[in-house]
Parts: C-alpha cells; sequence; structure tokens
C-alpha cells in the first residue's frame, strides 16, 4: 500500500514575543503515515497543532525540523500541487457569483475550459447535491450549502488526495449528513482524504484510521476499530482521556 501523507519528527516553531521562554512550540516531532485510498481524522484540541500540520503539507508553513512528504516528495520541493484539494476550515468566496462561475474560475485556474469544465462542474454539483442551485448566487446559500460549494471546488481537479480542515464545522446534523457522505463516496472512487474534525461520531463513522495529537505531539494513532477495542470504549471517550479530561467526572 503506497503511503501519500508521512511526516516524521515533524516540528514548527513559532517566534513568542509574549513570552522569555523561547519560541512557541506548535509541533513537537510529529509522526504520521496516511495511506492510499483511506479516510484518515486527524483529531485534536484547540490549539493541538492540528491546522499547522496542514499548512506545512500544503507549503504555507516552513517546518522548523525533521520532514514532511506528499506522494514521496519532500513538501519543501516543489510537487505536483494538481493532485491535491483543499478545503480550509474558514472559506471566503466572492458571494455574487454563482456555484457555476466559481467552480468555473477555478476549472479554469488548473487549465480546464470548454466541454472539459462544463462536464467537470455539472459531475461535481450533482455529487454535492447543488445541481438544482448551480445558477443561484452563493450569497442565497444555507451554510451547509457553502461547505459543500466549497467541497465541489477542492474537487474541481479531480484530486488524489482531499485536505479538509474541519469540513462540517458550524452544520446542521443534515449538513454533516451529507459531507459525511460525500466523503464515503469518495472513498468509493479511491480518493485518499485527510481531515481535522471536533465531531467524533463523524469521525468514527466515516474513518479507517484517526491521530489524536494534543500540544503539537501524536498520542493515538491506528484503526478505529482497534482503539476501540483497545481501550474498551468509544473514538469520543478514548479522545477525552487522551486530551486529559476525567471520564469518570463525566454524568
Amino acid at each position: 500500500m503506497s503511503v501519500i501523507v508521512k511526516t516524521e519528527r515533524l516540528r514548527v516553531e513559532y517566534p513568542n514575543r509574549e513570552s522569555r521562554n523561547g519560541p512557541k512550540v506548535a509541533l513537537a516531532g510529529l509522526d504520521l503515515q496516511v495511506n492510499a485510498g483511506e479516510v484518515f481524522g486527524f483529531l485534536g484540541p484547540n490549539g493541538a497543532g492540528k491546522t499547522t500540520t496542514m499548512n506545512v503539507l500544503l507549503g504555507f508553513v516552513p517546518p522548523s525540523s525533521g520532514t514532511a512528504s506528499l506522494f514521496g516528495i519532500d513538501v519543501r520541493q516543489p510537487i505536483a500541487r494538481q493532485r491535491i484539494g483543499y478545503l480550509p476550515e474558514n472559506t471566503y468566496y466572492y458571494k455574487f457569483l454563482t456555484a457555476e462561475e466559481l467552480l468555473r474560475f477555478y476549472a479554469r485556474i488548473f487549465g480546464l475550459n470548454g466541454a472539459e469544465a462544463d462536464k467537470r462542474i455539472a459531475e461535481l454539483l450533482k455529487l454535492v447535491e447543488l445541481e438544482h442551485a448551480g445558477k443561484r448566487q452563493i450569497k442565497t446559500y444555507s451554510k451547509g450549502m457553502q461547505q459543500r460549494v466549497g467541497l465541489a471546488q477542492a474537487l474541481i481537479n479531480n484530486p488524489e488526495l482531499l485536505i479538509l480542515d474541519e469540513p462540517t464545522s458550524g452544520l446542521d446534523p443534515l449538513g454533516r449528513m451529507k459531507v459525511r457522505q460525500i466523503i464515503q463516496r469518495l472513498k468509493a472512487e479511491g480518493k485518499t482524504v485527510f481531515f481535522s474534525s471536533h465531531e467524533l461520531g463523524e469521525v468514527e463513522t466515516v474513518c479507517d484510521r484517526v491521530a489524536i495529537v494534543r500540544q503539537g505531539e501524536l498520542r493515538v494513532q491506528g484503526r478505529v476499530s482497534d482503539l476501540v477495542q483497545q481501550h474498551n470504549c468509544d473514538l469520543e471517550k478514548i479522545f477525552l482521556k487522551i486530551v486529559g479530561y476525567e471520564i469518570n467526572a463525566l454524568p
């Protein structure tokens, strides 16, 4: 099985002007491995280093030490960006555009034009269940619809790897269900999906494997079923235990 995402002893430090105790450590020797065709959940409390990890993988933030690679290529080297799709946690689109216009804009960025772009846009609007609203301005969309058009733009280049930062953040149960269904369809197509989330029920449902980080360090990594069996509890209680909550104190 080929490795799509890999980090080894990955460390990221930021200058800390508010303290004399040295730089702020966002990642402290993180080791991850994501295999081709799997859905991988990246979990941790706020400030654990999840977004920083994604920013390193995408080339937005340089590692202070250690290595990170995509498709076997160090992220500090020029890599095939056309093989990656990305959905940030907080998306912003020109809301006067329609979904079709937005997707056509991104299609042009990736060199898709004419009939090829038309076909891809139609396929994606159907995938995210927005074909009925493709000619409506995005400003008329609900939060869930905006998130789904964001997924569509992340898929416009038919990427092998999809990186999603909190894809169900702020969505109601119906919106979360639709995003979960889209992720499951992508997995069925052989895509590799790497995403962070606080929705542990969703993660337990769709992920093959997960990693839990705390304070920039990997605490747990493995198949969801194996972790549940090993800890003799569900993923939510495993997460709470890892991040330091007393399970016995819960009602």
